[in-house]
């Protein structure tokens, strides 16, 4: 069945790096865009970014621009979010999702703080 488990998430301090993976099965990843999300404390869901089944084409919320990264190796199935310079409001729990929102992650939690 369908699997998407991500990884990576812990707590960092403001200006902090983390790398989050969320590792896809069974379905054809190579030919699937792919999507983050993010939910804030007492917050609903928030897109942050998708990626093309190449990778060729992202996209990525205005607010973590130049700061967040998605990419994807189609040889691992595994997709990305490289993060950098991190801010207390990037505290959230973060999901990756197939591009139409049909599976979901479990999630895993990211914390900025000092």
């Amino acid at each position: 069945q369908v699997q998407l488990v991500e990884s990576g998430g812990g707590v960092v301090q403001p200006g902090g790096s983390l790398r989050l993976d969320c590792i896809a099965s069974g379905f054809t990843f190579s030919h699937t865009s792919m999507t983050w999300v993010r939910q804030a404390p007492g917050k609903g869901l928030e897109w942050i970014a998708d990626i093309d089944p190449n990778g060729g084409t992202t996209r990525v919320t205005d607010s973590v621009k130049g700061r967040l990264t998605i990419v994807r190796n189609n040889i691992r199935h595994v997709m990305y979010l490289q993060m950098s310079n991190l801010k207390p409001e990037d505290t959230a729990l973060y999901y990756c999702a197939t591009y139409n929102y049909d599976y979901w992650g479990q999630g895993t939690q990211v914390t900025v703080s000092s």
